[in-house]
């Protein structure tokens, strides 16, 4: 087996490949971390950076491709051209998993915050699971070195793109808006399709978790055929199976177990937070943790890193990292919460963004913008009429320094990028730490 790409997933998948029995041959066109290529050696595991050696490639009866990957790299069409099988790393980790059960989560926006609360709810509830997927640990390493009865996994669209047999018990898809179109073709419906594939193998033993509310879920929900149980979760009216939030308080109902909640002890606060957690208490519910133990769980987690994180206030100056906003959808949400004058810290790569969506709100709450990217025209573009100020920056150190003189003492100061972030940045946690220190050192 050939993986391509040495970084969490492919190092993981080449670990879990090894244990199995496969040749195991690791190619990354890039360089290797260190600890990386410690573990290749250790475990004895063919690899090479800086290169493709395509014979040696091609000559795979498999191939795992690291989700970073995109389709259109010269040497993946070759791949294609020759018609080698190639999967994803969640794909190993589902065929060797043995008996394991898993709780899978994708969608655009409110992944990675469903995803820690399912986990959160299911240990605080005594069920022996591990976190995988998009959210730190690989899953095939997890699977080859600390197996568990259960995974709760973010899956990207990428990885799902992929799959061939992979099936969760339970799959969540929280909602559907543009993003990465630059990987689909700059066409949605082909993103919209690989964030269906999280059903695709499902059975009627199984559970599907998703947002009625959300307007591409509702279009294409008919257009995708599956088999498992559906379990809605809405804010618009009341359901028999699924949730709901009415008047303040939360339904969850599945099967003949109900948990209702007022939503003013949630412990994370904003409209989407609300539908994340309805996600990961039906989640819960359908897993049989007893009610006591779902309702403490969701009054006592705490918001992740880089996801509307509150760093300091500074001369009466609040500063909040929303790194983790990667695209237009995610500050939508981060600016519909917010309740103060914002000072709004945006820019990076952009993915085909459609900076329309924000107009609204920009004009309701925000009276600066703070460019912090390589090229910012297109921000520029779509607010200057809407904004008075706005001014271009090219670090973290300077973007705060800007956001802070154009605050007030009650002010906000939101960096909500709405953009990828390898123009400045190694990635979002780099950024989010980046702006985190520059707010310390103000």
């Amino acid at each position: 087996m050939v993986i391509l790409g040495g970084g969490e997933s492919g190092v993981g998948a080449a670990i879990l490949a090894r244990r199995q029995g496969y040749e195991v041959f690791v190619s990354d066109e890039g360089s290797l971390k260190q600890k990386y290529k410690e573990e290749l050696e250790k475990k004895k595991i063919d690899y090479e950076e800086g290169k493709h050696t395509e014979e040696k490639i091609f000559n795979a009866d498999e191939i795992m491709k690291s989700p970073g990957i995109p389709e259109k790299n010269e040497l993946v069409k070759k791949i294609r051209a020759k018609k080698i099988p190639v999967i994803s790393e969640i794909e190993l980790a589902y065929r060797h998993k043995g008996d394991s059960k898993i709780i899978g989560i994708t969608g655009s926006n409110g992944k990675t915050t469903t995803t820690a609360m399912t986990y959160h709810i299911c240990r605080h509830g005594g069920l022996d699971c591990a976190l995988v997927g998009n959210i730190g640990y690989s899953f095939a390493r997890q699977v080859a070195e600390d197996s568990k009865p259960w995974y709760v996994a973010e899956i990207s669209s990428f990885q799902l793109d992929d799959i061939q047999t992979f099936r969760p018990d339970i799959g969540i898809l929280t909602n559907v808006t543009e993003d990465h179109l630059d990987r689909y073709d700059y066409k949605f419906e082909n993103y919209i399709s690989s964030k269906f594939r999280i059903v695709m193998n499902q059975t009627d033993e199984d559970y599907f978790i998703y947002c009625e509310d959300d307007p591409m879920i509702k279009k294409y929900l008919n257009q995708y055929s599956f088999h498992s149980n559906p379990l809605p979760f809405t804010m618009q009216h009341e359901l028999n199976q699924g949730g709901f939030i009415k008047n303040g308080q939360m339904t969850v109902k599945v099967g003949n177990e109900k948990v209702e909640m007022s939503i003013y002890d949630f412990a994370l606060k904003g409209i989407h937070n609300q539908y994340n957690t309805m996600a990961a208490g039906i989640a819960a519910i359908t897993l049989g943790i007893r009610k006591e133990k779902v309702r403490e769980a969701i009054q006592s987690f705490e918001a992740l890193e880089h996801r509307m994180e509150y760093v300091s206030t500074v001369r009466g100056v609040e500063f909040i990292n929303d790194s983790k906003a990667t695209n237009v959808n995610s500050t939508w949400y981060a600016l519909e919460s917010m309740n103060k004058p914002v000072i709004l810290i945006l820019g990076g790569v952009d993915k085909g963004n459609d900076y329309g969506v924000l107009r609204n709100l920009v004009k309701e709450k925000v009276k600066a913008i703070v460019c912090m990217g390589v090229d910012n025209r297109k921000i520029h573009e779509a607010f200057q009429h809407d904004v008075p100020l706005m001014v271009n920056t090219g670090s973290a150190v300077e973007a705060v320094k800007a956001a802070f003189h154009f605050a007030n003492n009650g002010d906000v100061v939101l960096l909500s990028p709405a953009c990828a972030s390898f123009d400045l940045f190694k990635n979002y946690e780099d950024r989010g730490k980046q702006f985190k220190e520059a707010v310390r050192d103000l």
